[in-house]
């Protein structure tokens, strides 16, 4: 298991080193207060503990995707290690911590008020729907894979229709209340099942000495399917996801300091692609090659789930095993939900003092996702994956035309986010579900898109630069 522990060691070894790097690349103010101070309201934005934080932010973005993505990329072999190594560390984690920071800097905005801001006013309109649909993916697939685990870890005693209702009704609790009522306390003992889960499941693949393969760039997916760009889509929290940029302006209404972002953002990031690594792990030893494959097609990513963590940990490890999953996607559903309350919000500029106001946004959003549910789930994990993608693209980008228009080395989003850019128009050309053209076609559309999205970012550069007033950051003592 060479590959897996380096692997481990790498993204460790990054948070040191990489994540001071863009750290001081984007340059911390300790003395400028916090939107959680300049802010405060008592809902959205109240000042919270940077290890309450850590542990709120790591919930929040790693849901089902850390484990079920890696358990479907594991199909490919070891070349999903690859991935989730360099994606992690080189845009991932840069991905959070810029789109964190960036926010704290304009008054804890959400993803399309910066997108408006720095990419030009269509780009919020366009972002706005985009992560408002992302969002409503997100917070239904992550009602429907935990009812599904917890209805299969009972042996059906209680009705799927039941357990569903069950967490709806949370999520609607977590979404209208304070986030320090709910979200603050209940997280800590979640966290707590989340640590046991995935150290249970990485130390005994350590102590038993599992056999995972070692590096290799086959591709060993049973069906051939392409590694670019579906692996890509396939692990996306763990390397790189979109949805995170939803989530980092929760936390950038909490947060103390300035000083503490690396920990929280890029750290948390570290973190979740460690949680990746060792479930893509798990699902390469014990069930390798067309196994896994009949595995997979026979109950998805959910039934290898009870099979490693059972097989690994007995009844009582594996029982605990899985509720941490559970925990997974339960406390990024929850805040799926609450984001998108906070992005139309701020969208149609209605505060969010008044319950009243926070309900009449947030009961519509239940009632279509609700109505989701109804879809195959791997058909919504399918346009998850896409509209994730393509998301993670566009706040690349802003974090690199943030960086441009000072002058500093913006090339540590810019690369990141023209490979995802690719990736997305790659997946729409290609796909059954976008345009079905053949792949060859395919590369060659994404790339001319791709070309044109970089002219189009560059020119956007020049005016920004140009304009003599243009604020970067917010001054926190002007009211708006």
């Amino acid at each position: 298991m060479i590959t897996f522990l380096v692997s481990i060691a790498l993204l460790i070894i990054a948070y040191f080193t990489y994540g001071k790097v863009i750290e001081k690349m984007f340059g911390v103010k300790e003395a400028r207060p916090t939107p959680a101070y300049s802010m405060k309201d008592g809902v959205d934005y109240i000042p919270m503990g940077t290890n309450r934080n850590s542990l709120i932010q790591l919930l929040n973005i790693a849901g089902v995707g850390p484990i079920f993505g890696p358990i479907m990329g594991a199909l490919y072999g070891p070349v999903a290690f690859i991935w989730i190594v360099v994606g992690c560390i080189f845009a991932g984690a840069v991905h959070d911590y810029l789109t964190g920071m960036i926010s704290i800097r304009n008054k804890g905005a959400h993803l399309p008020q910066l997108a408006g801001k720095f990419l030009g006013k269509p780009m919020k309109h366009i972002v706005n729907a985009i992560a408002v649909l992302l969002l409503l993916l997100v917070g239904t697939v992550f009602v429907t894979a935990p009812a599904g685990l917890l209805f299969n870890l009972m042996d059906g005693v209680i009705a799927l229709g039941i357990i569903t209702a069950v967490i709806f009704a949370y999520y609607i609790l977590a979404t209208m209340l304070p986030v320090d009522k709910i979200i603050g306390k209940v997280y800590p003992i979640l966290g707590a099942l989340l640590v046991i889960s995935a150290v249970g499941i990485g130390g005994m693949l350590i102590f038993t000495g599992a056999p995972i393969p070692e590096l290799t760039l086959e591709n060993m997916h049973p069906a051939g399917t392409a590694i670019f760009p579906i692996l890509m889509i396939t692990i996306a929290c763990g390397a790189i996801s979109g949805f995170h940029a939803t989530q980092s302006p929760i936390i950038s209404r909490t947060l103390q300091n300035e000083q503490n972002g690396r920990k929280v953002f890029y750290g948390m990031m570290i973190v979740e692609g460690i949680i990746a690594m060792i479930w893509a792990a798990a699902a390469m030893s014990l069930f390798y090659g067309t196994d896994l494959a009949a595995l997979i097609d026979q109950g998805g990513a959910g039934l290898v789930v009870s099979e490693v963590a059972f097989t690994l940990l007995g009844a009582i490890g594996g029982t605990l095993a899985v509720l941490g999953v559970i925990v997974l996607p339960i406390t990024s559903g929850d805040t799926a939900f609450r984001s998108a309350r906070m992005i139309i919000a701020d969208y149609i500029k209605v505060p969010q003092l008044k319950i009243t106001s926070r309900l009449w946004i947030a009961l519509p959003l239940f009632v279509i996702s609700f109505i989701l549910t109804t879809m195959d789930f791997t058909l919504l994990w399918r346009y998850f994956g896409v509209t994730n993608a393509a998301i993670s693209g566009i706040a690349l980008f802003v974090g690199a035309m943030y960086l441009a228009i000072q002058y500093k080395f913006h090339w540590v989003a810019t690369i990141p986010a023209i490979f995802m850019t690719m990736v997305s128009l790659t997946f729409i050309f290609s796909a059954p579900i976008g345009f079905g053209l053949p792949m060859s076609t395919a590369y060659v559309a994404a790339t001319v898109g791709t070309i044109i999205i970089l002219a189009l970012f560059a020119y956007k550069l020049k005016l920004n630069r140009a304009e003599a007033n243009f604020e970067i950051d917010e001054d926190v003592n002007k009211v708006a």
